[in-house]
């Protein structure tokens, strides 16, 4: 029978794993908690930190290796961290600082207050490290630039192989993790790559230029957007990826996951839009922050919904003398939601993709009108069709409802494509147009066609 390693098995943090974690630190047992924690891995650890107070998570996370500790708290949430390392003197943070990648180091240091970034600055060791970190601050952290990292290994295309090969010897403690080896000219322009296959079976003796490869190099430019960043790694299937200044000498690299927690917190901001979460939050977050986030667009919402009920009372004549017609109010409202959500998410999801071909605007309203035609005309007749059975033939107030259906769907599709691509010419976020506000306006504006429609009908 197999034996399973128990630590290749998935983690489960439970209370009483974490009251033992917090006896353990109230007796200073450091040897038991080390035991204890021994075989997690960093993320483990950091899940394990999440649920402690700042004493306790400082008093552990300084009981590891300083690699292991440093990797911790680069990995912990950015609120969650700038509390941890309140906690925490500058010449501390320095340690931690020394051991990580450039663009984690940034992260952290963005964080903190001017005075904190600057003593950490000043009292690093690796003074290399600290031009790096000081190179990045420039950048925007949603763009290439602000993604990259310095630490990677290049090698000039005049040199050796065997150099080459000392040089990712000399180098492998600063760079964890080598894709490729970047070749550079004596100007430092990106020339091209070669893979670390190509440098093990090369002959002895064999020179660069003779080996690497020029074509097909994809690179990016430091402004470049982390949006496009992203696309070209997803197209391309890259692990990695060089980024050049405007003149193509060679900066740093971006790797592939810091491009997954780039895309993990855009689409986490998106769905927060798109909730009508006005602030990046959390579960665990102040009461208050989460109060805060949520009542701009409820208040939003409210105000919509009070235009919605007065546009409903001017009709009340309407409504005295045939009540029946509010029975279908419910019915316009939610369809007329319904329909502009679904145009908005498909429209935000095409923008967010930048891979296929630009579809110029008169196209994509010949598909969306052809589109909404015949959803209109299914849906006016499935209402036309209940509401014969429902209010026993009254042929008039069928027709009339399944008219206002037709046109709510038709209006709430147009709306649904308009205002993402308008909110997109305005540089703000589509993805508001996916939720709260898309389905208030339609509200708003399938009540007015509606009770338009009965007040000339009926």
């Amino acid at each position: 029978m197999e034996v399973v390693n128990p630590q290749h098995l998935p983690f489960e943090l439970t209370k009483e794993f974490l009251e033992d974690i917090r006896l353990l630190i109230a007796e200073q047992s450091n040897e038991a908690i080390l035991h204890k924690i021994e075989d997690l891995f960093a993320a483990d650890i950091t899940s394990i930190l999440d649920e402690l107070s700042g004493e306790e998570a400082k008093y552990i996370v300084q009981l590891l290796d300083t690699k292991l500790a440093a990797e911790i708290i680069s990995t912990l949430d950015s609120d969650d961290r700038k509390r941890f390392l309140k906690n925490f003197n500058s010449k501390e943070i320095a340690g931690y600082i020394n051991v990580i990648d450039s663009d984690d180091a940034v992260d952290i240091l963005n964080e903190q207050p001017v005075r904190v970034r600057e003593e950490v600055i000043a009292l690093l060791k690796d003074r290399e490290q600290a031009r790096f970190i000081i190179d990045l601050m420039h950048y925007d952290e949603d763009c290439a630039g602000g993604l990259m990292q310095k630490e990677l290994i290049k090698i000039n295309v005049k040199q050796t192989v065997t150099e080459c090969v000392e040089e990712i010897r000399r180098q492998a403690e600063d760079v964890e993790k080598v894709y490729a080896v970047y070749v550079v000219d004596d100007d430092g322009l990106l020339m091209g790559t070669v893979s670390l296959k190509k440098i093990i079976l090369a002959k002895r003796g064999s020179k660069i230029q003779d080996v690497f490869d020029a074509d097909g190099i994809v690179s990016v430019q430091t402004y470049v957007s982390g949006e496009e960043v992203a696309d070209l790694m997803q197209k391309y299937d890259l692990e990695a990826i060089p980024v050049v200044n405007i003149q193509g000498r060679l900066l740093g690299r971006i790797t592939i996951d810091d491009v997954v927690d780039f895309i993990t917190e855009s689409a986490q901001e998106d769905i927060q839009v798109m909730a009508g979460i006005s602030e990046d939050v959390e579960e665990d977050d102040s009461i208050w922050l989460l109060v805060r986030s949520r009542l701009p667009w409820l208040i939003g919402g409210m105000v919509g919904s009070f235009l919605a009920a007065k546009i409903i009372d001017r009709f009340d004549s309407s409504i005295s003398l045939m009540p029946a017609i509010s029975a279908f109010i419910p019915l316009i409202g939610s369809t007329g939601g319904n329909v502009g959500i679904q145009s908005s998410s498909l429209i935000v999801q095409s923008l967010a993709d930048k891979s296929g071909l630009d579809t110029s605007l008169w196209k994509r309203l010949q598909k969306v009108l052809i589109v909404a035609t015949i959803n209109a005309i299914i849906a006016a007749a499935f209402a036309f069709g209940c509401s014969m059975l429902v209010d026993h033939g009254a042929i008039m107030l069928s027709i009339t409802v399944s008219l206002s259906l037709f046109a709510v769907v038709m209006l709430a599709s147009l709306m649904g494509t308009l205002t993402p691509l308008v909110l997109n010419q305005l540089k703000i976020n589509p993805a508001v147009a996916s939720g709260p506000f898309i389905t208030t306006t339609n509200d708003i504006l399938g009540y007015g066609v509606y009770f338009l429609i009965v007040y000339l009908l009926l």
